[in-house]
């Protein structure tokens, strides 16, 4: 700031009064500071007055995967809602650990963010603890948890998943098998199962077939290679549903390369309606989430929360119930 006051030939407080929105100075002198400060390449340090006005430009926001485009669709929605407001997004993963996630959670809370929003509704207790203590408005999405911190936008994955396997049983299938990973690290993934056990027992059918296979995400090839162990195990099946649309694909590759006719021979539905889910032949069954709608209206709710917050008037706890539904393809 010093080298811009003597290049512009004014004091550095009076560069500091130009560069903040709507302070009272003259024009030239405001151009002639605007002129230095480009041509020394100089960008103002907000980290004093963060520590003063508690106003530090940007939200904390973690996602399970950088490369999944449901997440992706979110992230956008959520900067989206964001644009104009002057916040920023500091973006992270947690590759589906709630452990990694605690360490981001704690990371992210030392710089002081305005707001954090996480994905899904599980975490590490010290994780919950710090979530709690933050200060700042929190926003769980892509889950209905039973015992939210603060704010909630999502949908239930169980009931989801339930009425996927609803529909199957509609379109007269009985023998209905479930794909996912080996371990719980994929929370959501393990809410899909709980919620086909569940509504298979609703409809009457007491055996599950249930395939865990790779560690989460479950890519396209671990999908088949699951596939081929469900039919191997219960060559009765009629039909699978896959944790998402990429392992579902995986499997609907493993019947053509079999020359297992879909949905004659065994009927293949997915999770998330990904592109690739509309694009492959035949086309594959899944249920859509809307992750660019989940990722808007949490940026909605938590601006407003963050409004309130600065206003003195916090928001109460609120949930928004995102919209989901079966699509129907060829695959079933």
């Amino acid at each position: 700031m010093s080298d811009v006051a003597r290049k512009a030939g004014v004091s550095t407080m009076t560069v500091s009064r130009a560069l903040k929105d709507g302070a009272s100075i003259a024009e030239e002198t405001r151009e002639r500071i605007k002129r230095a400060v480009d041509e020394l390449g100089y960008v103002l340090d907000q980290s004093a007055g963060s520590l003063s006005s508690k106003r530090t430009g940007f939200v904390a926001a973690l996602i399970p995967s950088i490369n999944n485009s449901n997440f992706a669709d979110t992230a956008r929605g959520l900067t989206d809602a964001l644009k104009g407001t002057g916040l920023q997004i500091l973006l992270s993963y947690t590759d589906y650990s709630v452990e990694k996630e605690e360490e981001l959670i704690e990371s992210m809370l030392r710089r002081r963010p305005e707001a954090i929003v996480v994905t899904g509704g599980k975490h590490t207790e010290r994780g919950r603890r710090l979530l709690e203590n933050a200060g700042i408005p929190v926003i769980e999405t892509w889950d209905l948890p039973a015992k939210p911190i603060q704010h909630v936008v999502g949908f239930s994955n169980a009931e989801a998943s339930a009425a996927l396997v609803r529909y199957l049983h509609k379109q007269g299938y009985r023998k209905i098998g479930f794909i996912g990973g080996t371990t719980n690290r994929d929370t959501r993934g393990a809410d899909r199962r709980m919620g086909y056990e569940r509504a298979m027992a609703e409809l009457g059918l007491k055996e599950t077939r249930v395939i865990s296979f790779g560690t989460p995400p479950i890519s396209m090839k671990q999908g088949g290679e699951a596939l081929a162990k469900l039919i191997e195990q219960w060559p009765e099946v009629e039909a699978a549903i896959c944790v998402s649309d990429l392992s579902a694909f995986g499997a609907l590759m493993e019947c053509q390369k079999r020359k297992w006719a879909v949905p004659k021979r065994v009927a293949i539905a997915g999770f998330g309606d990904f592109e690739i889910s509309s694009c492959s032949y035949p086309t594959i069954t899944t249920v859509g989430v809307h992750c660019y709608d989940i990722g808007r209206r949490a940026g909605e709710l938590l601006m407003r929360a963050i409004e309130g917050e600065r206003t003195g008037k916090p928001t109460a706890p609120d949930t928004v119930i995102t919209r989901y539904e079966v699509i129907a393809r060829e695959s079933t």
